[in-house]
């Protein structure tokens, strides 16, 4: 999923991506203890996308406080 792709997502939509993409990075994570994942690039790939969507939420929380505070 690309950049572009995160940021035509909605608020709602992002929140359940984000929780899909921490339940895969903690089973990636429990398949590296146990010797069991063989492509360790996945695990930086959904780190990677975990740190693009909550870059994206936080994001659309500081223009919403901005607009806030512009009121």
């Amino acid at each position: 999923m690309a950049r572009s792709t995160v940021n035509d997502m909605g608020d709602a939509e992002l929140l359940e991506e984000l929780a899909r993409r921490k339940q895969e990075l903690f089973e990636l994570r429990f398949k590296l203890a146990t010797g069991a994942l063989e492509n360790t690039s996945k695990l930086a790939n959904e780190k990677r996308m975990v740190a693009r969507i909550l870059t994206e939420l936080r994001a659309r929380e500081i223009a919403a406080a901005e607009q806030v505070d512009a009121k």
